[in-house]
């Protein structure tokens, strides 16, 4: 027990140091490839970001979902869960750590939850721009969406509106 607790203080430093570490990159880049950090304890379905990144015009190869779950009896390649993450944020699962070392163009983080393993997901990624509905931490995301987490179609329109204002979105 003890060590669980030293090895939660050393992930939460080490998150701090990921987040004091950040810079916002302004530019008027498109998206082209999405990343989606879920927590699937709180929602169950992955199709409604695939309709999500249709409606940004993002091609069904460059969309990649992975769920978290704190349960640890998941059987699908794309969830992860407690057991995956190490001492100092290390990951031990190899599509984990290829998914965070992905340079994707966004990424959504959704989820409401307050959890070190879902924050470290999204401080990690090296994705060039972040949008999240977690308000806790602003240097998580660049751009915070508050809406609750079963309201994924105003999350939808908002994400549209914002990305659209910011010029991010294909024309095609």
């Amino acid at each position: 027990m003890i060590l669980k607790s030293f090895k939660v203080k050393s992930n939460k430093k080490y998150l701090n140091k990921l987040l004091s570490k950040r810079q916002l990159l302004a530019n008027n880049n498109k998206i082209e490839s999405l990343a989606v950090v879920v927590n699937l304890d709180e929602i169950e379905k992955f199709d409604v970001f695939y309709d999500l990144g249709n409606l940004l015009k993002i091609q069904p190869n460059k969309l990649k979902v992975i769920g978290f779950s704190t349960k640890k009896n998941q059987t699908n390649s794309n969830v992860f869960n407690l057991k995956d993450f190490g001492w100092k944020a290390t990951i031990k699962n190899i599509e984990l750590h290829t998914f965070l070392e992905t340079d994707f163009d966004a990424l959504i983080s959704y989820y409401s939850s307050n959890l070190l393993e879902l924050k470290l997901l999204t401080a990690k990624s090296k994705a060039k721009f972040k949008i999240g509905i977690l308000p806790d931490d602003n240097r998580l995301n660049d751009l915070i969406i508050k809406t609750k987490i079963n309201e994924f179609n105003v999350f939808k329109d908002e994400v549209f509106k914002y990305l659209t204002i910011l010029n991010k979105i294909k024309n095609e």
